[in-house]
C-alpha cells in the first residue's frame, strides 16, 4: 500500500519560494519506500512544477487525498481538514498570540501537528533547521545595510556599498566570490576613520550565528575576545584595514542577580529570573550588533529601549547597525517594533520618538527584521532543509495516527517534536492549554 503524501504550496508571501523537500529529495523517496507525492503547482516555488513531475511526484491542486501534508510555512486554517498530520513550523510554542486561532482549528479538526523547531537530538541540538541559511542571508544582508547607512552618512572610503541584499546573487558561489572582493577592498583601501574601529558583535554562537559568521569571514576579519574589547579601545591601535569580531555567550550577557554567585549555564536556563542583563558592558563598543539568540520574556533582554535612547544621547553613538536575525519584535533587542520584508528590509529606530522610519536616514540604530530570511537563498536552504527531514518522511508516512500517543510509533526527534495528536496536546506541549483557553 503506497503512502499519500502531500507537499503545500508556500503563498504566505511573494518570497516565499522555499519547499520543505526537493525534487531531488523526493526522487530519492520515491524509489526507497512506497510512497505517492502530489505536490500543489507554484509560480513562485524556487522548483517549478515540472522539476517535480520529472521526479515522479503528481503535480495537482487538491491535497484531499493525502493523510500527511508538509510545509514549511503556517497552513491557514480554512485550508485544514480533518484528521489530517500536518508538519511546518507553526509557531506556536511560545504561545504566540497569532496563531493561537490556527492551533484551536486543528485541535477542533483532531489533527495531528509535528513542528520541525522542537526536533532535536539526545543533546538538544536541532535536527531540521534553516538556522544556518537564516544567518548567511542576515549577514548579507546587514553588510548591504551598513553601506547604505554609511552612505546616507557621507562616511568614505566606504567599501559596503558594492554589498547588495541575498537576494540579489546567484548562488553562495556568487555571494563568496562578490564578498571576497570586498573583502580586498577593505585591504587596499580601508575602512572610514569616523566608523573604526568597525567591530561586529553576534550574540550566541549556533547554527544561525555560525552561518551569520561565515559571511563576515570572507572579510579581513581579526579575532577580540568580549572582554578584550575596552583595551582595543583603550589603546588607540586597531587596524583601518580590517573588521573586528566578537562571538557573545550567555556569560557575557547575564550574571546572577546575588552578589558573588559565579555564573552557571544550566541554573541560567533553570532559573533565568535570578539573574540581570550585564551586555551593556559591551555592546556600545558596538559597530554592528548580529542577534542569534533563542529568546523568551523570562530571560533578560540584551538591549532595551531605554539603553539605547541614552547612548544616542550621548552625542557619539557607535551602534549604527543590528541585524537581528532571531527577529522577535520587542524582544531581545526591544526596540525591534517590528518584523519587516525582503523588500521594505530596514527602518532606522528614532531613539527620540521611540518610532519605527523606514530606509536608513535619522537618529538612531537602523534595524533589519526580515523574517524570512531564508528564502533570499531559496536553493541552497531548500536543498540543506530536504536532506536534513529525508531521515525521517517515510516514518510519518508510514506511521498509523488512529493509535493513542503511546503507542504512535515515530522516531524519537519526531515523537517529542508532536504538538498535537488527533487534536490533544501531547504531555509535553500541555503548558500551551493556556494559551488556547
Amino acid at each position: 500500500m503506497k503512502h499519500r503524501v502531500g507537499i503545500r504550496r508556500e503563498d504566505k508571501n511573494k518570497w516565499e519560494a522555499r519547499v520543505p523537500i526537493t525534487p531531488g529529495g523526493a526522487r530519492e523517496l520515491i524509489a526507497r519506500h512506497a510512497i505517492d507525492f502530489t505536490i500543489q503547482p507554484s509560480t513562485i516555488r524556487i522548483f517549478d512544477d515540472d522539476a517535480y513531475r520529472a521526479a515522479g511526484v503528481t503535480v495537482d491542486e487538491d491535497l484531499a487525498r493525502c493523510q500527511v501534508v508538509f510545509a514549511v510555512k503556517e497552513i491557514p486554517t480554512e485550508l485544514l481538514r480533518e484528521g489530517r498530520t500536518y508538519i511546518y513550523f507553526s509557531h506556536t510554542i511560545k504561545g504566540q498570540g497569532y496563531n493561537m486561532d490556527m492551533l484551536r482549528r486543528l485541535m477542533e479538526l483532531k489533527c495531528t501537528l509535528i513542528d520541525y523547531e522542537p526536533v532535536v537530538d539526545a543533546d538538544g541540538r536541532r535536527l531540521i533547521f534553516f538556522g544556518r541559511h537564516a544567518g548567511l542571508a542576515g549577514m548579507i544582508d546587514t553588510l548591504w545595510t551598513l553601506g547604505e547607512r554609511l552612505a546616507w552618512e557621507g562616511a568614505s572610503p566606504n567599501p559596503f556599498d558594492r554589498a547588495k541584499q541575498a537576494y540579489h546573487y546567484k548562488d553562495l558561489d556568487d555571494v563568496r566570490g562578490k564578498f571576497k572582493d570586498l573583502g580586498e577592498a577593505i585591504r587596499n583601501d580601508g575602512l572610514p576613520d569616523s566608523a573604526c574601529p568597525m567591530v561586529f558583535g553576534f550574540a550566541g554562537y549556533g547554527n544561525v550565528s555560525l552561518g551569520a559568521q561565515e559571511v563576515l569571514d570572507l572579510l579581513p576579519v581579526i579575532d577580540v575576545a568580549p572582554d578584550d574589547l575596552a583595551a582595543l579601545f583603550d589603546g588607540g591601535s586597531f587596524s583601518r584595514n580590517h573588521v573586528y569580531k566578537t562571538v557573545f555567550k550567555e556569560e557575557h550577557m547575564a550574571a546572577p542577580s546575588q552578589s558573588g554567585s559565579d555564573f552557571e549555564l544550566q541554573d541560567y536556563y533553570d532559573h533565568p529570573e535570578n539573574y540581570n542583563s550585564i551586555f551593556d558592558r559591551y555592546w556600545p563598543y558596538l559597530s554592528v550588533l548580529v542577534n542569534c539568540i533563542y529568546w523568551t520574556e523570562k530571560y533578560p533582554r540584551l538591549i532595551t529601549r531605554s539603553e539605547i535612547a541614552a547612548h544616542y544621547a550621548e552625542g557619539k553613538p557607535r551602534l549604527k547597525v543590528v541585524g537581528d536575525i532571531s527577529c522577535d519584535p520587542l524582544g531581545s533587542v526591544e526596540f525591534l517594533l517590528k518584523t519587516t520584508t525582503t523588500d521594505n528590509p530596514v527602518y532606522v529606530y528614532d531613539t527620540e520618538r521611540g518610532q519605527a522610519v523606514d530606509g536608513v536616514a535619522g537618529k538612531g540604530p537602523v534595524m533589519l527584521g526580515v523574517d524570512n530570511l531564508p528564502c533570499e537563498l531559496p536553493i541552497e536552504s531548500s536543498r540543506h532543509f530536504s536532506q536534513s527531514l529525508l531521515p525521517f518522511v517515510d516514518a510519518i508516512a508510514s506511521a498509523d495516527y488512529s493509535k493513542s500517543f503511546s503507542e504512535l510509533l515515530l522516531p524519537d526527534p519526531i515523537k517529542k517534536a508532536t504538538i498535537l495528536h488527533r487534536g490533544v496536546l501531547t504531555p509535553a506541549f500541555e503548558y500551551m492549554e493556556k494559551f488556547v483557553a
